[in-house]
């Protein structure tokens, strides 16, 4: 465990470094149920006001693990058009000495592209800010003097831009978005450190697609994939499918891996294996209100050292939106 400790504290001060700083952006298992997380463009999807709570504790038993909260609202602007879409979300990641806060709204206009209102086209725009926080006396390095590491705290106030496109029809969806768009760039961050290190996230790009299969009345199946790439490591992919029990009990399971598809920065062949598996369940206590539960558990060699990883969600809908005028949103 001490030798495991040591590589993510050394993996984590390579990633915060004054060259090479960036983090990876927050990725929950579930998305599969509210992707507003990862695309401005899907706030007003399910044309219903929704909210969620969502609580994910990564590598449990490993000391310094990530632990993520999230909490979203979003829904249409304008019940008879239903054009526009509004989602708030804010959020709050922790790992080791460093953490990050983030609030983001998201603005979507949706047109409508056939007459039976059964296709729609989405663009979406989400503004906001994180803060980057680190605290340098969690931090043990070789040379006392390494000016990369700060005395105290250190923190960093970056704007965020977030850009996508959302499609979908009954059948199936395509999305495309681009997070963390400000990244990267040093004029638009605010340091209240005097120390020389850039805590920011990597600009992220986003492609998702999945379809529905009408299996029967009572059973249908939902397989899904989410590509994710920062242009430095390698690219993050999710295979998932999930089945669906009389739109009321959801069981599915998700496949992830990484891909060295082109030279990046970080080759490392190790890099391109870390996969993990999950089990994911999502039930609907009532019309309303519905709990999701995943659990990842990696395969590489990390896998021996942590007890997996443990994802909760809670989602409510509501509003005036007639009831007649919604179907069943399983995207």
């Amino acid at each position: 465990m001490k030798s495991l400790r040591l590589c993510l504290l050394v993996c984590l001060f390579c990633a915060l470094c004054s060259r090479t700083s960036a983090q990876q952006n927050i990725q929950f298992t579930q998305y599969v149920f509210n992707s507003l997380s990862i695309n401005p463009a899907y706030a007003g999807y399910k044309e219903e006001w929704f909210a969620q709570l969502a609580l994910r504790a990564q590598w449990v038993g490993v000391e310094g693990a990530p632990q993520t909260a999230s909490a979203s609202l979003d829904g249409i602007l304008d019940p008879r058009d239903r054009r526009m879409g509004l989602g708030v979300q804010v959020s709050s990641d922790k790992i080791g000495p460093q953490s990050a806060a983030s609030a983001t709204v998201n603005y979507a206009y949706r047109l409508q592209l056939d007459q039976d209102d059964t296709k729609r086209l989405s663009f979406g725009l989400g503004i906001g800010v994180a803060q980057y926080s680190i605290k340098g006396e969690l931090l043990t390095t070789y040379d006392p003097d390494d000016v990369a590491v700060p005395v105290g705290n250190a923190s960093n106030l970056v704007p965020d831009l977030r850009l996508g496109i959302f499609y979908n029809t009954d059948f199936w969806y395509f999305g495309l978005s681009v997070l963390d768009a400000f990244s990267g760039s040093n004029r638009n961050q605010t340091i209240s450190s005097n120390a020389s290190m850039n805590i920011i996230r990597s600009r992220h790009a986003y492609l998702m697609g999945g379809t529905l299969i009408n299996v029967n009345p009572d059973f249908r199946l939902r397989p899904s994939i989410l590509i994710k790439d920062d242009l430095k490591g390698p690219t993050s992919v999710d295979f998932n499918v999930m089945t669906i029990f009389s739109d009321k009990i959801w069981l599915g399971a998700s496949y992830r891996t990484g891909l060295s598809l082109w030279k990046t920065g970080y080759q490392s062949n190790n890099l391109g294996k870390q996969n993990s598996i999950s089990g994911v369940a999502q039930v609907y206590v009532s019309e309303r209100f519905r709990i999701g539960y995943s659990y990842d558990h990696v395969t590489s060699q990390l896998g021996s050292n942590q007890n997996g990883s443990h994802e909760l969600t809670m989602g409510l809908t509501f509003g005036r939106v007639p009831r007649a005028m919604i179907c069943p949103r399983v995207f």
